[in-house]
């Protein structure tokens, strides 16, 4: 895997431009000039909470008795669910009503965890951890560039939302769906080619 795919992968798989209305329901009652600070605030929360899995995933595995190929299954199963709800919303994503966000300022939920730093990233960077072929400081940048992306496209969130308009942003999220399902379902064949290959 190169760089650049790296990148591209943990993008699709934050999903920041799903993520836009869900920041704007769950911020519309925060002063519009804390804003800002929330979303870099609780992208910090969701970069070291991530930087953490990525460097102690394997040893985490280890300690649960949790093998490659399982956690390649699994993720790819994640990743292929979570990618099919952004291809066909349904009571997803676009069905939030603004009942169903906090009141006051949200802390670390759910805007850290687990809307940027989800269950599916979490288990993508401990994949990425247990690879042996690239150094774990190679991770560490496409894991810093896809959230550098991914915070920018958040702080953006409202001039964004405008310019594209409900329409425009579900039908980015759609294809972001399309894509993520093709590295989802090569992840869920690279758990099973893991599996075949290995010692039984």
């Amino acid at each position: 895997m190169t760089l650049l795919s790296a990148i591209v992968t943990l993008l699709l798989i934050m999903d920041p431009i799903g993520n836009i209305p869900l920041f704007m329901s769950y911020l519309k009652d925060v002063r519009e000039e804390r804003r800002l600070w929330i979303v870099a605030r609780e992208s910090v929360f969701a970069l070291l909470i991530l930087l953490f899995f990525l460097f102690f995933g394997p040893s985490l595995m280890s300690l649960l008795a949790i093998g490659s190929e399982s956690l390649y299954i699994s993720g790819g199963v994640l990743l292929f669910l979570i990618s099919v709800g952004m291809i066909f919303p349904g009571q997803g994503h676009w069905n939030m009503t603004s009942d169903e966000a906090t009141e006051g300022e949200p802390f670390i939920v759910p805007l850290a965890v687990p809307f940027v730093a989800g269950p599916s990233t979490m288990a993508t960077i401990m994949i990425f951890s247990s690879k042996s072929e690239q150094p774990i400081w190679f991770w560490v940048g496409a894991l810093v560039a896809a959230w550098i992306l991914t915070a920018t496209i958040l702080m953006l969130a409202p001039t964004l939302s405008r310019r594209l308009g409900r329409r425009g942003l579900r039908a980015c999220e759609r294809l972001m769906g399309m894509v993520l399902t093709v590295v989802a379902v090569q992840m869920f064949l690279d758990g099973v080619r893991h599996f075949m290959d290995g010692p039984h």
